[in-house]
């Protein structure tokens, strides 16, 4: 059976390029595949303009974590043999080569307008916020890539959360929709946030209707078997770690699910305990640790599949009620961030570097090329605030990985800190980021330049 190639009128009508995405299809699903070079549907996308140096598609993901960092071991500098990092970025070690760590870079209009919501929602568009019951803002970095380059891809973009979004109004009048998202697809709304790891994997493989408890490799074995005897030695690795990587992912899928109906069941049978039942029944894992594993293993399989290219992945919101049991910590994100010079919020903000570390590490397990899907991607992770005790925002944490095709140099210390504030505006650092992903504007955000440096 010959490999179903997948087309969709609009995408097809806006982009070339589409006739050449390759699919598995089974029943109610359609398994998108990673780029494989030895055949020729990929191979003659070498030929295709607008897609860089090389044939590799570029992506960009940005992390965020809330409230701030513990700002004396955030730090790292330029050693003899490479970059030396502080104690809260130990995780990145492998990747000193890969990374840049930037300091100094801010949002003007997240500053003086009082703590949390405004100094949130317009972390990746630098747009002025509005008070009260109106939403009005500006459309963000990660949707103006959407807008640009979506149509290359099945998906725009990909918004995920580990965390619920909140209503309801701050005591600066600022609506806390502002500290649940980061990415706004326009001026006033921001987009769907998806926070249940099994709907986000439905949506990445089109796995519908009542056949999703089935597995999707089962249904495209056939193909899956026709396809594996047709390619080179390289992409049958390749394919194998693929196929591994979305078993292991749907085996723990799979487990939340019962989760879920096993909750279901106790919601109907047991009606005076609902208030009870109310996390296990809204499907979200109860172990953040895996919650957050599995929106990165998510993301990453979007990115290796070409599903999107471009992705948010907010890992806590603003005044974020998270607790962290396992790093030994008793109070909750938002009341430890208060005390963020503690050994415990150091070891909270390691433990959120360490899932940029996690996805970097899957992302580089994924060869394409002479590189990996990591060397043609570039991740960065970010906060709101430089210190949540000061609720500081007159600076903002924030690392790179990946060096988007060669475009990005990497393995980098840049200090702007001491620079005007024209020369080191965040909304400076977008405009080069998207320069490289081949979305050139005038302007953006309160930025018309592009940061020196990048």
């Amino acid at each position: 059976m010959e490999p179903r190639i997948m087309k969709n009128k609009r995408l097809a009508e806006h982009d070339t390029s589409w006739s050449r995405r390759l699919f598995l299809q089974g029943a109610g699903v359609a398994m998108s595949l990673p780029w494989l070079e030895s055949l020729s549907v990929f191979a003659k996308a070498q030929s295709l303009p607008g897609e860089g140096a090389s044939s590799y598609p570029r992506r960009f993901a940005a992390l965020f974590m809330a409230n701030g960092v513990n700002p004396h071991h955030f730090w790292a500098k330029a050693g003899e043999s490479g970059l030396e990092l502080g104690k809260s970025l130990e995780p990145l070690a492998p990747y000193t080569a890969k990374m840049n760590y930037i300091s100094g870079l801010f949002n003007k209009n997240a500053t003086g307008v009082g703590i949390h919501p405004g100094q949130t929602g317009n972390l990746l568009s630098g747009a002025s916020l509005q008070k009260g019951a109106t939403l009005r803002g500006g459309i963000s970095m990660d949707q103006v890539l959407a807008e640009r380059l979506g149509h290359q891809t099945i998906q725009p973009s990909l918004v995920l959360g580990c965390e619920q979004p909140v209503t309801g109004y701050h005591e600066t009048n600022f609506s806390m929709a502002y500290g649940s998202h980061i990415s706004w697809q326009n001026e006033s709304s921001p987009v769907p946030m998806e926070v249940y790891p099994s709907l986000a994997f439905d949506s990445l493989f089109e796995n519908k209707g009542g056949m999703r408890h089935l597995s999707i490799l089962d249904r495209v074995r056939e193909q899956t078997q026709d396809l594996t005897r047709r390619v080179s030695r390289a992409d049958q690795a390749k394919l194998d770690e693929y196929f591994t990587s979305v078993r292991e992912v749907e085996k723990r899928i799979e487990s939340q699910r019962r989760l879920k109906d096993k909750a279901d069941v106790s919601w109907i049978k047991r009606p005076q305990d609902r208030f009870v039942m109310e996390r296990p029944e809204n499907g979200l894992p109860e172990d953040i640790r895996e919650h957050m594993r599995l929106m990165c293993d998510i993301l990453a399989l979007a990115f290796q599949t070409d599903k999107t290219r471009v992705a948010t992945l907010l890992l806590c919101r603003d005044i974020s009620g998270l607790f962290y049991p396992f790093l030994d910590a008793r109070n909750a994100h938002h009341s430890a961030s208060h005390h963020d010079e503690s050994d415990e919020f150091e070891r909270i903000t390691r433990y959120y570097i360490g899932q940029l570390a996690y996805l970097a590490s899957r992302l580089d397990a994924m060869p394409e090329g002479e590189g990996t899907v990591l060397d043609h991607s570039c991740l960065i992770w970010i906060s709101n605030m430089w210190s949540g005790s000061k609720h500081d925002s007159t600076k903002v944490p924030l690392i790179t990985l990946g060096g988007l095709d060669g475009s990005l140099e990497t393995g980098r210390v840049l200090d702007y800190l001491d620079d005007s504030d024209e020369q080191r505006k965040l909304c400076s650092f977008y405009l080069s980021i998207m320069d490289r992903m081949g979305v050139s504007l005038e302007t953006f955000g309160d930025a018309d330049t592009r940061l020196k440096g990048i």
